[in-house]
């Protein structure tokens, strides 16, 4: 079998301020193979992004503490120096991220900032680099490229910048992109067309791709697999459409019904998962889920659930699997 793409063990990422200690990730474990594309979903504050990000090591040093075990396109991510870490990021590991506004220099043309990245982790002429940009352009569908090369990213809509992100990013053919809820800020037509894409590039060059986000629609289009977060915590992973149709979790479950879907009636109230998200800097012993949960009892309060391997691929933390089993979430999503 290949080697993983990405590959985590008992990673924890946890943030320091004075007299306080953020636990954001808590004991991830999580394989990416080559050609594969994995959802990370789950609500916001659950540790999505954090996890991504600590793949290119993107986290300020000064005030956080990785640990564990994290590879990524075959290097040990967690040992590398400047160097190391500078030739990993953009040539083997590549991330669009969520807000292309924010992500791209206000103050240099799109193309230049391509053209850039290609002449820093490759020995071509700038001629060369500037072509392949254009084909870059032309292969993620922005409409007049060349002219579009020219431009700066307050100049372009907004599903164009994300056209454009997703450009950069595979501007050195990377072996690992990282997708950073890369359709929130897009329109529904605009999001389907971002998705296709993105399938259809993977497919295309065989990426590894982490993608985060907390539309379980958008997750069904795209992933093979799925890891639901939760609290820093990995609660559910598996095949997508295992867990699209017979999820084991409660948080999951709650997921799943907890969005609109072509079943619902007109006048009849959307599903909520009741109360928020537990501080990550004061996690209770037990599930973190577990005030959450309609079927939560003392024992899910006192202790941390195990990792239950339930075939397939298809694993859970949860001591109330049998109280799920068998429940199917309303207006079940196909993957």
């Amino acid at each position: 079998m290949a080697e993983p793409a990405v590959r985590m063990k008992n990673l924890r990422v946890e943030f320091h301020a004075p007299g306080k200690k953020v636990e954001a990730v808590n004991g991830v474990d999580l394989e990416l193979q080559p050609g594969e594309v994995v959802a990370l979903i789950g609500e916001s504050g659950s540790g999505k992004s954090v996890t991504l990000r600590a793949i290119m090591r993107l986290h300020a040093e000064r005030s956080t503490r990785i640990s564990g075990e994290l590879h990524a396109a075959g290097a040990d991510v967690l040992a590398l120096d400047k160097a190391g870490l500078s030739a990993l990021r953009g040539r083997k590991v590549a991330m669009i991220f969520q807000e292309p506004l924010l992500a791209l220099d206000p103050v240099y043309p799109v193309g230049d900032q391509i053209v850039e990245t290609i002449l820093r982790h490759e020995k071509i002429g700038r001629a060369e680099a500037r072509a392949r940009a254009l084909a870059l352009f032309e292969r993620v569908r922005i409409p007049s490229p060349e002219r579009r090369l020219a431009a700066y990213a307050h100049e372009m809509s907004g599903g164009m910048r994300q056209r454009a992100m997703i450009a950069l990013a595979l501007a050195c053919r990377p072996q690992v992109l990282l997708a950073d809820e890369p359709t929130t800020a897009l329109d529904a037509t605009v999001q389907i067309q971002i998705l296709l894409l993105l399938r259809e590039l993977q497919q295309e060059m065989g990426l590894a791709i982490v993608f985060v986000t907390h539309d379980i629609g958008a997750a069904a289009e795209v992933a093979d697999r799925m890891a639901v977060m939760y609290a820093g915590r990995i609660v559910e992973q598996g095949p997508a459409a295992v867990l699209l149709t017979r999820p084991r979790h409660p948080y999951t479950l709650s997921l799943l019904q907890s969005r609109s879907h072509g079943a619902m009636q007109k006048g009849r109230r959307l599903q909520t998962i009741a109360g928020s998200p537990p501080d990550l800097s004061k996690l209770p012993p037990g599930c973190a889920f577990a005030e959450r949960c309609a079927w939560a009892e003392a024992a899910c309060r006192a202790i941390q659930p195990p990792e239950t391997a339930l075939g397939a691929g298809h694993s859970a933390r949860c001591i109330r699997l049998d109280v799920v089993d068998g429940v199917r979430p309303a207006g079940t999503v196909s993957a």
